[in-house]
C-alpha cells in the first residue's frame, strides 16, 4: 500500500471519529430538564417557584404524576437551567431519548402514573386585610418562599365584583360569620383586636352594610357566585368551617351581641341551610361566645389529647389516569405527613357531605384534614391547621423560617393546589 493510501485511510478515520464524535453529542444533548421532586430534591417548595416562573413565560410543563414524587419536565433551555442552579433547586439535564423513555414508562396502563400539561400561570389572589396581623399565613408565606407572585385582596375588591379577574383564590384565616375569629374571651381589650373591630365595622357601613356579620356573608356569596362560574378556592384553618358555616346560616343571626350590637336568633342554631355548604352537614354551631370555637365540626379537641408524635395524617392515592384531579393535589415525595393545630385543625368525618373526596385523614381519629369538592364549574379545597411547621401556632408566634423546611410535604399540598389551575382541561373519563 503506498503512502498515498495511507493517507486517505488515515483521513477517513478521522471523518469517522468526528461523525461518531458529534452523533454521541447530539444524542447526549439535553433537551429536557427534570426537576425530581422524590427525596433527592434539594429544595422542593422553590421547584413548584420555578415551574411557575416557566409557565409565567408561556412554556409548558409537564407535570409527571407519581413519577418521582411528581416531577417537572421542562424543555431545555439555558435561561431555566440558570433559574434553577439560583434558586438551589435539584435538576437532571436528560435527552430526547430519556424522555420518551419516561413518557413510556408512564404510559403503561399498569402503572399509576400520567403525565399533565401545564400550560398557562394563574392569576393568584389572596383574600386578606391589607394590614398587618398579629399571626401569619402559611399559604403567603409559602408562595413568598417560592417566590410566586399573588394578589392581595379584601372586601372592597370582592363585593366590587373583581373576582372575575383571578384564576385561584385562597381564603385567609378569615371568620366569615363575622364574630371577630371567636378571640373575644382572650383578646378583647387587645388594641389589635379593638383596632380590627373599628375598621371592620367602618368597612361594613362603607359598603352598604348595616353588621360586619352581614359584609362577611355577602363576601361568602359572592365567592360562592366565583366558584360556581369556574373559579378555584383554597382555604385553611378557620376560613374553611367558619365559610361553611356562614353559608348556612344566610337567613339567620347567629351572632351574640358582643359581636353585632343585637343578641343571636333564639332558634337560630336549628334552622342552618346546609343546602347552602359547600363541604359540611348537619354540625351544630358553638353557642357561647366566650368559647374559642365555631361549631363541632372542628376535630381540634381529638387532636389535642394526641401526641404530637403520633399526630400523623395519610394521604390516600388515586388513580392518575382516571383521577386526576385528586392525584394532582395529594402528590408529594411521602404519603404519610406531621399533622399541624389550628383554630380549626381537621375535621369531624360524620359531618362532611356525601361525595366530598377525603383526600388525607388520620384514620385513628375519625377525622379528616384535606378535602376536596366541585361547586357548579370550579372547585374548592379545604385543609385543616394553621402551619405545617409550626405544631401548635399561637397569636403572636414569629413566622416559620422556610429556609429550615425546604422540603415539607405538608407545604407541598399548598403549591399543588396553586399549580393546579395551570392544568389543561381534559375530558372526564367515563
Amino acid at each position: 500500500m503506498d503512502n498515498r493510501s495511507n493517507h486517505y485511510i488515515c483521513y477517513m478515520r478521522k471523518i469517522l471519529v468526528l461523525v461518531i464524535s458529534v452523533s454521541f453529542s447530539l444524542g447526549g444533548f439535553a433537551s429536557k430538564l427534570l426537576l425530581p421532586m422524590d427525596d433527592t430534591q434539594k429544595n422542593h417548595m422553590k421547584s413548584y417557584g420555578v415551574a411557575f416562573w416557566v409557565l409565567e413565560r408561556e412554556v409548558t410543563v409537564e407535570w409527571l404524576l407519581n413519577y418521582r414524587g411528581g416531577s417537572f419536565m421542562i424543555p431545555y433551555s439555558e435561561g431555566i437551567e440558570a433559574e434553577c442552579i439560583i434558586r438551589g433547586v435539584t435538576y437532571l439535564t436528560i435527552a430526547d431519548a430519556q424522555a420518551t423513555a419516561i413518557k413510556q414508562e408512564i404510559a403503561n396502563p399498569e402503572v399509576n402514573m400520567e403525565v399533565v400539561k401545564l400550560e398557562k400561570a394563574p392569576k393568584i389572589a389572596v383574600y386578606s386585610p391589607k394590614g398587618k396581623q398579629p399571626w401569619d399565613d402559611a399559604v403567603t408565606l409559602v408562595l413568598s418562599y417560592a417566590e410566586i407572585p399573588y394578589t392581595v385582596i379584601y372586601d372592597d375588591e370582592i363585593i366590587s365584583s373583581e373576582l372575575h379577574l383571578y384564576d385561584w383564590l385562597h381564603l385567609h384565616h378569615e371568620d366569615f360569620t363575622g364574630q371577630y375569629g371567636r378571640f373575644y374571651a382572650s383578646y378583647r381589650n387587645a388594641p389589635w383586636y379593638q383596632a380590627q373591630v373599628k375598621e371592620f365595622e367602618a368597612t361594613a357601613e362603607r359598603l352598604g352594610f348595616s353588621k360586619v356579620s352581614e359584609l362577611k356573608l355577602g363576601v361568602a356569596l359572592k365567592i360562592k357566585e366565583y366558584t360556581a362560574g369556574g373559579g378555584f378556592v383554597f382555604t385553611m384553618c378557620s376560613g374553611t368551617d367558619s365559610y361553611d358555616i356562614s353559608l348556612s346560616a344566610e337567613e339567620v343571626d347567629i351572632c351574640e351581641t358582643m359581636f353585632d350590637g343585637d343578641p343571636a336568633d333564639r332558634n337560630g342554631h336549628n334552622e342552618l341551610n346546609y343546602d347552602n355548604t359547600f363541604a359540611f352537614r348537619d354540625f351544630l354551631i358553638s353557642r357561647n361566645p366566650m368559647e374559642y370555637e365555631f361549631s363541632n365540626i372542628d376535630a381540634t379537641p381529638l387532636h389535642s389529647r394526641t401526641p404530637e408524635n403520633i399526630d400523623y395524617f395519610t394521604l390516600f392515592e388515586y388513580s392518575a389516569k382516571w383521577d386526576p384531579v385528586p392525584t394532582m393535589l395529594c402528590q408529594n415525595h411521602t404519603s404519610r405527613v406531621k399533622g399541624f393545630m389550628g383554630q380549626t385543625t381537621a375535621f369531624n368525618k360524620g359531618f362532611i357531605k356525601p361525595g366530598v373526596l377525603i383526600m388525607g385523614e388520620n384514620k385513628s381519629l375519625n377525622s379528616a384534614k384535606y378535602i376536596h369538592g366541585k361547586f357548579g364549574k370550579g372547585q374548592w379545597t379545604f385543609y385543616g391547621g394553621h402551619d405545617p411547621e409550626d405544631y401548635q401556632h399561637f397569636v403572636g408566634d414569629p413566622p416559620t423560617d422556610l429556609d429550615l423546611h425546604p422540603n415539607s410535604p405538608g407545604y407541598r399540598l399548598i403549591l399543588n393546589n396553586v399549580l393546579f389551575p395551570a392544568a389543561r382541561k381534559k375530558k372526564q373519563k367515563t
